[in-house]
Order: C-alpha cells, then sequence, then structure tokens
C-alpha cells in the first residue's frame, strides 16, 4: 500500500511537472514571439529614420535651425522683465548720475548684454555707478565702452555688461 501511495505522489508531481513544462514553453513561445515583433518594429523604426535622414536638406535644416534659435531669442526677450532690470539701475544709482538709454540684447546662446547710456558730473561718479552695479550681483562685466564730454561739462559713458536676471 505504501509503494501505492509513492507511485500515486510521483504520478501526480509528474502531471504537475508535465503541466508546468507545457506552461513555461508557452509563455516563453509568447515572449520569443513578442520580441521577434519588437526587434522588427526597431529595425523598421530605423530604417525609416534614416530615410527621413537622408532626405534632409542640410542647408534647410540649417535654416530652421536659425529661425527656432531666432524664436528662441524672441520668446526670451519676452519673458525680459523691465521692471526688475529698472529696479536694480535705481537701487545702485547715485544722485550724481543719470541714465538716458538703456537696451537690452539676448544673445542666441539666451544671455542677455545691457547696453546704457549715463551722464554724471565727474568720472569718478560714473565709476561708482558701475562699481555698484557690478556689486549687485545681477551684473558682471561691467564696462565703459566709450566716454566723451558735454557740452555743459558734464561725463556722458556708454556702458556695458552681461545682466544675470533673476
Amino acid at each position: 500500500m505504501a509503494l501505492a501511495v509513492v507511485a500515486a505522489v510521483v504520478a501526480a508531481l509528474t502531471v504537475f511537472n508535465l503541466a508546468q513544462i507545457v506552461t513555461l514553453n508557452r509563455k516563453l513561445s509568447d515572449l520569443n514571439s513578442r520580441a521577434t515583433t519588437a526587434e522588427n518594429r526597431a529595425r523598421d523604426l530605423l530604417t525609416h529614420a534614416n530615410t527621413v535622414r537622408r532626405g534632409l536638406n542640410p542647408k534647410e535644416l540649417e535654416e530652421v535651425s536659425g529661425d527656432a534659435r531666432e524664436a528662441n531669442a524672441l520668446i526670451g526677450q519676452r519673458l525680459f522683465s523691465w521692471t526688475d532690470l529698472l529696479n536694480r539701475i535705481e537701487t545702485t544709482l547715485p544722485d550724481e548720475v543719470r541714465v538716458t538709454s538703456v537696451h537690452p540684447v539676448t544673445d542666441k546662446d539666451g544671455k542677455v548684454f545691457i547696453s546704457m547710456s549715463a551722464v554724471g558730473r565727474r568720472p569718478d561718479d560714473i565709476a561708482r555707478f558701475m562699481e555698484n552695479l557690478e556689486s549687485t550681483g545681477a551684473f558682471s562685466d561691467v564696462y565703459s565702452r566709450d566716454e566723451s564730454s558735454t557740452e555743459e561739462g558734464l561725463t556722458q559713458t556708454a556702458i556695458e555688461a552681461r545682466y544675470l536676471p533673476k
């Protein structure tokens, strides 16, 4: 009787193992089929991408890239905060100096440069204004591009600086 019980257990385990082998083989076949389908799809997509790349005219692509850079520059200018810039200038401006013009320019990399014209009683007043600008941390590479005297005896200076908006 013990031998019959052992034989029944062995038979049940054998049937279970066979069922597992059949189930796992089906899953393996399904996974292999899905992998083959995915590989074929990837190959088709690569072929299509290469076809599209060959069809692109490098000159047209460069033109579109230039247009995109220009559009990004315009967007950057649109996002430019005049209020923040003018507030920073106002807080650094000595009483003896007046700003007569301000012109921001955004380059292709998105860096903002400020050109401004300032008039002061003495060159030292303009120099102090430039130092004040740089000390804010919002301006760097502040330098005088041109300096002249007005008919009234004031010092007029063209100032250039890199502006680091918030």
